[in-house]
């Protein structure tokens, strides 16, 4: 199981897709869902919404949503000479672009990716004074070309977006590092519990929404959730390990190798208590290790989910992620594993909760 896992999460995680531009994700996934699904469409905003109909007719609905777009970036301007300006697609703090590997992809995905580098005047040339952390607008990538012209024969132009460009590894003790594991970690996490429920349906229904632009506020879930009408959700995230040196104790959200986080409250919602019970109790039974997501700050589609139409029981696991909003991150593979094992067995037993 671990393999598919790593698998999933290389393939996912290394296809560029930022917010509502997230087009290759869903063709991969669409691909390696297969047939295994009763209906797999994709609306107006670009979610992916897979249904798994329960052994009851006319039962319960679980929601289980993943957003399939990662921070980014899109052109704003193009020089003469060729150097490409740019705006932020989600959190990505200024201090670490310099220097960093720029992946483009066009519109026209017949065009392979254009690479470039975020230049930086070198200290040999920068007096001690000048000596700062540039803002994003400050910046400019290069890509090699001379021209404006030769830019937008690459098929970049203004409106093209593209990443921080970071690869996968495997490193030692079962641990992987690489891009966009926010949040493809989520996507394999419900991809793997739509195999395993689809050998064995539970008596509810469950719709897997792959979800677009939560880095933009959660768009796509909001939407997708209208059209849905669940009765209950959960968005399965990746959240922030920081167990590194620097970050107190009781600042640290939660820990690498400790299983999936549960959270309580976040600035966008405060979890359902019956569904986060259930689910402790289901670990606990499962003798699956789980900790909480401390302290309350951050913000996921379950909260989007929540106020949909008359209101939504929403709650929120997610899977512990170093370094996450950054170029690369870092997980253990064990915590992906035990977060399917979870959450397969809550779609199994959600409907418990609502009888």
């Amino acid at each position: 199981m671990l393999e598919q896992l790593k698998n999933d999460l290389r393939d996912l995680s290394q296809v560029v897709g930022v917010p509502s531009r997230e087009s290759r994700v869903v063709k991969m996934i669409k691909e390696k869902i297969g047939s295994i699904a009763d209906e797999v469409k994709i609306d107006t905003l670009g979610n992916l919404i897979v249904t798994l109909k329960g052994t009851k007719k006319d039962g319960p609905i679980l929601m289980l949503d993943a957003h399939t777009d990662e921070i980014g970036l899109m052109v704003r301007h193009i020089t003469a000479d060729g150097f490409i300006y740019f705006a932020k697609l989600g959190g990505f703090v200024d201090l670490i672009f310099p220097g960093q590997t720029v992946i483009f992809v066009p519109d026209d995905e017949s065009k392979p990716p254009v690479f470039g580098v975020i230049g930086i005047k070198p200290p040999h040339l920068t007096p001690g004074g000048e000596m700062k952390i540039p803002e994003a607008d400050e910046l400019a990538i290069d890509i090699g070309a001379t021209s404006k012209e030769e830019v937008n024969l690459l098929g970049i132009e203004i409106g093209t977006t593209g990443t921080l460009n970071g690869e996968f590894r495997e490193l030692t003790g079962g641990r992987v590092l690489g891009k966009a594991f926010d949040d493809r970690t989520g996507c394999v996490v419900i991809l793997e519990t739509l195999r395993r429920l689809s050998k064995e349906k539970p008596v509810g229904t469950i719709v897997f929404n792959f979800a677009s632009a939560e880095e933009v506020g959660g768009r796509g879930a909001t939407t997708a959730a209208y059209a849905i009408k669940p009765d209950m959700a959960i968005a399965l995230e990746n959240t922030t390990a920081a167990d590194t040196p620097g970050v107190a104790g009781k600042d640290c959200p939660c820990k690498l190798g400790n299983g999936p986080a549960l959270t309580i409250a976040d600035r966008s919602l405060v979890v359902d208590k019956p569904m986060l019970e259930k689910l402790k109790e289901l670990a606990n039974g499962l003798k699956i290790p789980w900790q909480y997501k401390k302290p309350a700050y951050g913000g996921t589609d379950a909260g989007r989910i929540a106020l949909t139409r008359s209101g939504v029981r929403s709650a929120v696991v997610s899977v512990p992620c170093r370094y996450i909003h950054s170029p690369i991150s870092l997980l253990e593979l064990k915590d992906i594993k035990r977060t399917c094992e979870l959450i397969e067995a809550f779609a199994r037993n959600f409907h418990e909760l609502l009888e």
